[in-house]
């Protein structure tokens, strides 16, 4: 894969340009999130990235967070990039996956999670979209992306370099192996969003053991030189699903998710079976303990869509 910053137009796509790019309508006013960007590089020669992990997070977990940590000393030692910013960009309600807790919560969630973080940012663009008629709207990735490009690059105008020349920042996706697997099926992925995500934008994707990677890569050639694939020298398989399984188990997660997340997950009683939100109501009222209202999670069935991509962040997904 290549370790330099690559156009990689490769496919004529249909999504507008980024200058005519907006967020469309929002149930709450929006305002992009851009404390923590970076808007001057402190590394001469090197192009502005602003990395973007599109996921349910419900909940967030230790393994989102890394992500991003192994993608920048990645980016730091092996290409010519300079990470300016990283964005954790929840997906709507409108996904109706099974475990997704409402918009708002993973949200939340997701903003105490990088609250100590440097460069971490949660925008709630995917979560505040919604249609005519004011209901939660699906947003596909490649809009996404579009939307950091001209928030980015249009509002605010690049980043500016080390000679005082603001420059496009590249934005790209950060995504676990799973995105790649399902990229290379045929037919799961509309080549119009792949055109724009891997060929306009790119991919940093991280490996994890069990997963033939090659394979998928091998039908995505015209992309590779806007792909770069990373190591995960530690492997951990924590995931979403499986801290969701502990908790309807009433089974402890904390080490398993930041501890504010765990204390949010708490006070909203999150992820517990009615069962378990009942002894729990029943606990706090016979030992005399200030009730606390708690919001049940909106848990919709419904089936993955591949072309959105949201889902697939986490290297064994947040399911």
């Amino acid at each position: 894969m290549s370790s330099q910053p690559s156009t990689g137009m490769a496919t004529p796509v249909t999504y507008p340009p980024p200058e005519q790019a907006s967020t469309g309508n929002t149930m709450v006013p929006y305002t992009f999130p851009q404390a923590k960007l970076k808007l001057r590089q402190t590394q001469p020669g090197r192009t502005p990235l602003v990395l973007v992990a599109c996921g349910s997070f419900s909940p967030i977990t230790f393994l989102h967070l890394r992500m991003f940590e192994m993608a920048s000393d990645f980016v730091r030692f092996n290409t010519s990039f300079e990470v300016c910013g990283g964005y954790l960009s929840p997906v709507s309600d409108a996904y109706k996956k099974a475990g997704l807790a409402p918009g708002h919560h993973r949200v939340e969630m997701c903003s105490r999670a990088v609250e100590q973080s440097s460069w971490l940012m949660v925008d709630p663009f995917e979560t505040v979209n919604c249609d005519e008629n004011g209901e939660p709207a699906y947003v596909p990735t490649a809009r996404v992306l579009r939307h950091f490009d001209h928030e980015i690059n249009t509002v605010l105008g690049g980043i500016e370099g080390t000679d005082g020349v603001r420059r496009k920042a590249k934005i790209a996706l950060l995504a676990g192996a799973d995105l790649v697997m399902s990229m290379g099926e045929p037919g799961l992925w509309s080549p119009v969003d792949l055109g724009v995500i891997l060929g306009e934008y790119g991919a940093f994707i991280i490996e994890r053991s069990g997963t033939d990677i090659d394979e998928a890569l091998a039908t995505l050639r015209q992309y590779e030189s806007n792909i770069w694939v990373i190591s995960q020298v530690i492997q951990n398989d924590i995931s979403s699903t499986k801290v969701r399984l502990f908790l309807k188990k009433d089974l402890s997660v904390r080490y398993l998710i930041p501890d504010p997340v765990v204390e949010y997950i708490e006070e909203h009683g999150l992820f517990h079976d009615e069962q378990s939100s009942k002894k729990k109501n029943n606990d706090s009222s016979s030992t005399g303990g200030k009730d606390k209202e708690k919001e049940k999670p909106t848990v919709a069935d419904g089936t993955n869509t591949p072309s959105s991509s949201a889902e697939q962040v986490g290297t064994t997904q947040q399911s």
